[in-house]
């Protein structure tokens, strides 16, 4: 018999790198090694969780701004 090792599974991403991998996804900016490191440790739930929050803010962000502009 051949013992086999333990495999680990990756560690889940902390919220700070979701929101720096969901920032940098709107800009459009990624550099290889982040984009590879976040494809392990990232989930999809985590992604999406964070995708709708950045978009609310994004929306809102720019309601706030035309309103200011507009008086």
């Amino acid at each position: 018999m051949v013992a086999r090792e333990p495999v680990e599974s990756p560690r889940k991403a902390t919220p700070l790198q979701v929101a720096k991998a969901v920032a940098s996804a709107f800009i459009g900016i990624r550099r290889r090694a982040s984009h590879e490191r976040d494809v392990v440790t990232i989930t999809p739930l985590q992604a999406i969780i964070a995708g709708v929050i950045g978009a609310a803010v994004f929306v809102a962000s720019l309601v706030l701004l035309v309103r200011f502009v507009a008086g």
